[in-house]
């Protein structure tokens, strides 16, 4: 059975499919589906997770050898499969099969991924857990959708925006999920409940960690290598999650790499950066960073953050935090 994100919450309210498929490439939205989807089975007794994660040379034997052991005082219990890449291939495609048919009252199986293209949702793994249980494939959140989005989120906990605020907000993070649920987070946990207004934005960004993803760019693109490392550093240790730090490198790859090109064919680069929506105090910031690096070279750090990307979210193998580091040092160089 195949349902949508909105209706999740009042399907496990009814009930408890056996297994479930959840998809998608916006991971703040996939990660509250499994939540909710734990919680529920928690309420409905099921105390011990299993957790596999199918990388590289993972033994499929192992997955289905987990689901014949039972705990010594027979628990209900969740076998959660993550697939970083979508494809289990035959082995593991036929594994999940064999887990889809041996879920039931006592074991719950959960399989979480990417999202699926026309092949993967039309596989025989797919297509039984479509059958058996729920296949819940999570949309990204559109431009329009978005500041709707944040206003719901921010009511949801127990903020009360202003129509500017929700713009304000909108605005800075430009389409980044898991950047609007921190800046919420962040304003719950400052201002408390109640109503939110456009200086209280601005007081909590100006208030907000000394280390962040907009300075991280800004000293990079400066070319102060030291200081760009220690602020990548500084958002390591208080959690920042890799993904943010992506995000902001490509947000401004790309663009470099946009003028550099257009600088390349003979066009004029004020003209360029006005296009580009670069702001004007940061408009020197852009110039001396381009004119530091050849043809080129931001569309080779722009490849290299989408492999950090990866990295991050588990779809290939790296660490995304020296990843990183590799690129502002890129970015930075005199």
């Amino acid at each position: 059975m195949k349902i949508q994100a909105n209706q999740l919450s009042s399907h496990l309210k009814k009930s408890l499919a056996p297994c479930y498929l959840v998809t998608g490439d916006e991971h703040l939205l996939v990660d509250e589906a499994l939540d909710a989807i734990r919680e529920a089975a928690r309420a409905r007794g099921f105390s011990m997770r299993e957790l596999h994660v199918a990388t590289t040379g993972f033994d499929w034997a192992q997955l289905t050898a987990s689901s014949g052991t039972l705990s010594l005082f027979a628990e209900r219990r969740i076998i959660e499969l993550r697939l970083p890449t979508g494809k289990p291939g035959r082995t593991g495609g036929q594994a999940i099969i064999e887990l889809v048919e041996q879920s039931g009252p006592d074991t719950l199986f959960i399989v979480t991924g990417p999202k699926l293209d026309r092949s993967g949702s039309a596989s025989k793994w797919a297509k039984s857990m479509d059958q058996k249980g729920v296949s819940l494939a999570i949309w990204p959140i559109g431009l329009r959708e978005l500041p709707g989005w944040i206003a719901n989120r921010m009511r949801s906990a127990g903020l009360q925006p202003e129509r500017d605020v929700v713009s304000l907000i909108a605005d800075r993070v430009e389409g980044n999920l898991l950047a609007a649920g921190q800046e919420i987070e962040k304003l719950r946990l400052l201002l408390g409940e109640g109503p939110v207004s456009v200086e209280d934005v601005s007081d909590a960004v100006a208030n907000s960690s000394r280390y962040d993803v907009y300075k991280l760019t800004d000293a990079a693109m400066a070319g102060d290598a030291a200081r760009a490392v220690r602020i990548l550093g500084g958002l390591r240790s208080e959690g920042v999650e890799p993904v943010i730090v992506m995000w902001a490198l490509t947000r401004e790859l790309r663009t470099l790499s946009r003028l550099d090109d257009t600088i390349r064919q003979g066009g004029d680069l004020g003209s360029a950066m006005q296009k580009n929506g670069v702001w004007r105090n940061r408009q020197g910031l852009v110039r001396s960073c381009i004119g530091r690096h050849q043809h080129g070279a931001f569309n080779r750090m722009l490849k290299a953050t989408g492999r950090a990307d990866a990295a991050a979210k588990g779809q290939r193998a790296g660490d995304p935090w020296q990843m990183a580091c590799d690129i502002v040092v890129g970015m930075a160089r005199l």
